[in-house]
């Protein structure tokens, strides 16, 4: 654990603006801010995409350590590191505050809350 506190300590400008450069980290990152705690397959189902590509994203956020994950049998839940840096956890704030009216944030958001197998206690199905 300090190792990776040590490196979101050296959180930079770059690392973070680079992270949210790709869309599909840009939208899990929103969606995740948003939400909390996601598992990998509300992401793949509201973002529409295969869940290879959603899982090579977030492990690289996590490698950023922009997010931490938390494996549940064999699901993985990623949230927003606690340990980022305030500014870094404001920017991410920021950014879901101008993502609100984007058309694709809302249909990601739509899509997810109308999940019909989303996990409940945390487990998907």
């Amino acid at each position: 654990m300090s190792r990776r506190i040590f490196r979101c300590m050296n959180m930079t400008l770059e690392i973070l603006l680079k992270s949210l450069s790709d869309q599909t980290r840009l939208r899990s990152l929103m969606l995740l801010m948003q939400e909390d705690e996601l598992c990998v397959c509300e992401l793949t189902h509201a973002l529409d995409l295969i869940q290879p590509k959603i899982s090579r994203h977030l492990a690289s956020l996590r490698d950023m350590q922009i997010v931490n994950d938390k494996r549940v049998g064999q699901w993985i839940y990623y949230s927003i590191n606690p340990d980022l840096p305030t500014w870094a956890n404001d920017l991410l704030k920021a950014a879901l505050d101008g993502s609100i009216n984007e058309k694709q944030y809302k249909r990601d958001l739509k899509k997810l809350k109308n999940m019909s197998n989303r996990p409940e206690n945390r487990i998907c199905a």
